[in-house]
């Protein structure tokens, strides 16, 4: 992988931007003169931005403002980045950064106010690298260990400094061994795969670059940076389109599959539900094998953008006022609704992708996070489970929403012992196992799981470490879990026994990805 060019391209473009910050005078505070703002920003951009966001807005990380930390001394902001926060994605940075690096960057958070960065459509277009050009040269088949693709596990390393040779996707195969690993070297966020031609992967990084896998021989193809930060990723059901977007700038892209060039790019704004006109982080991107759509989540907006896919033109549908903070999504298992999270609303939005319209609020828990989201047959019933991801003290109560998938009626808020993020089923495995991330506001490295009969929580397990992104193999035989943090394994649990068969070390591992999600539309079908 042309690592090397790929960095070198990021601090580029970073350079330039900030060295034109400074010549508008976005400084608040006089720096000696001898402080190198566009050092400070390869700095920042080569060791922060994957996690705080590369215009310092916060992302998976708090923001990192001016304003912020307005009252906090130089030495405070040392302090906290040399020795980093417990029980965090936050690492201590002493051990990587020396003395005059991590001076650098505390005077570049308190003096520098969020950068305003841009990312257009030719921006996109030079940052393509191609690895590998002629993709007739590439294997005709799957080397032998890989085995059927569709059985094939992705689990997302972040590393943990979220940059370098340990931030990377790992890839197992049916006997739960490791069969190929793509290193990104920002940290990985989603991994998608091909429905049309089950070779191809793609993974989207929290910096904003989209890499093209060959599964076969387990390489990169070609890759092309879309934004600055953003998680979302989506691969049309004809194999055409690659749609992602970014949160810097609210931007989203649809490229083609075959080259990763960019031939429709959307600017995200609209009016929101107060009828205020804004822009927005681009939430989840969703495509549908039903008629060849393509759903945008414009978080701050409340719409829905739907792209039809299946026409040259890519003409776009816009349904507006969906929700407060739109963000993940989860499709029926014919692909005909959607139903996204509605943060601030504390509901579930079900879109009717064959009326264009919203056409039902579910009730949910404490600020819904569905992950993935997940339906799964239960007796003669399609049952849909959506996790609710806020605690503390404004939420009263840790639920999971189980909900009819076809008139979309709430069936239970079943209890849990803390706030959710991604839940996981198989029509094999007779429970659903959901993560509990925090108890109470602090960080939980527990497993809940659910038996369909009952819809109780009828075992916990606690794997060690930050637990979160649950999903079963595509045979229900077993089910990995990732231990973030403190735990930093991956683990792998009998789904009948409940019983650890197997962990495997890792950086902080993160979203898991099983092959045979695009044949099954939905987790857990």
């Amino acid at each position: 992988m042309k690592t090397n060019k790929l960095i070198s391209n990021v601090k580029h473009s970073l350079l330039a931007i900030s060295t034109l910050g400074v010549l508008l005078g976005t400084t608040t505070n006089v720096l000696a003169e001898d402080f190198d703002k566009s050092a400070a920003d390869a700095l920042y951009i080569e060791n922060c931005a994957s996690c705080h966001g590369a215009d310092r807005g916060g992302f998976i990380g708090p923001k990192l403002t001016i304003e912020k930390y307005d009252m906090m001394p130089i030495s405070g902001l040392e302090a906290m980045i040399a020795e980093g926060t417990a029980n965090t994605l936050m690492p201590s940075w002493k051990h990587r950064l020396n003395k005059q690096q991590i001076n650098t960057l505390a005077k570049l958070i308190k003096n520098y106010p969020q950068e305003n960065l841009k990312w257009d459509k030719r921006d996109i277009q030079h940052s393509l690298i191609v690895n590998i050009a002629d993709e007739a040269k590439l294997p005709k088949k799957p080397f032998k260990e890989i085995g059927e693709i569709n059985d094939l596990m992705a689990v997302v390393s972040r590393g943990t400094y979220s940059n370098g040779k340990d931030s990377k996707v790992v890839f197992f195969n049916k006997k739960n061994e490791i069969v190929g690993e793509i290193i990104t070297r920002d940290a990985p966020h989603v991994v998608n795969f091909d429905p049309k031609n089950r070779r191809w992967a793609y993974i989207k990084t929290d910096g904003g670059r989209v890499f093209k896998v060959d599964l076969y021989s387990m390489q990169v193809v070609r890759s092309v940076k879309v934004g600055y930060t953003g998680p979302s990723l989506a691969v049309s059901y004809d194999g055409k389109y690659i749609a992602a977007g970014s949160f810097v700038p609210n931007t989203a892209v649809i490229l083609d599959s075959k080259t990763l060039m960019p031939v429709k790019y959307l600017e995200l704004e609209g009016m929101d539900l107060d009828g205020k006109y804004v822009e927005s982080d681009s939430g989840s991107i969703t495509a549908t094998p039903y008629n060849n759509h393509i759903a945008f989540a414009l978080e701050q907006s409340g719409q829905v953008w739907l792209v039809d896919a299946s026409k040259e033109s890519l003409p776009i549908k816009k349904i507006k006022n969906v929700g407060r903070h739109l963000h993940d999504a989860m499709l029926t298992p014919d692909g005909k609704k959607m139903i996204i999270a509605s943060y601030d609303d504390n509901k579930l939005a079900v879109i009717d992708f064959e009326k264009k319209t919203k056409i039902k609020d579910i009730k949910a828990g404490c600020q819904p996070h569905t992950g993935s989201g997940a339906i799964t047959k239960i007796g003669s019933r399609l049952v849909g489970f959506g996790t609710n991801i806020g605690s503390g003290p404004s939420c009263d109560k840790s639920v999971v929403t189980a909900f009819d998938a076809k008139t979309f009626e709430v069936i239970k808020q079943i209890k849990v012992s803390g706030a959710t993020e991604s839940p996981a089923a198989h029509p094999k495995a007779p429970y659903v196992a959901v993560d509990i991330v925090s108890n109470k506001g602090k960080d939980d490295g527990r497993i809940e799981f659910i038996d369909k009969k009952t819809l109780e929580v009828v075992k916990t397990i606690d794997i060690g470490g930050h637990s979160h992104f649950p999903e079963y193999t595509s045979d229900g035989k077993y089910l990995y879990v990732s231990s973030g943090y403190q735990g930093n394994k991956l683990v792998i649990i009998d789904s009948k026994t409940l019983k650890t068969v197997k962990t495997v070390d890792m950086e902080v591992p993160a979203g898991i990805f099983s092959a045979a999600r695009p044949d099954n539309v939905v987790v857990g079908n």
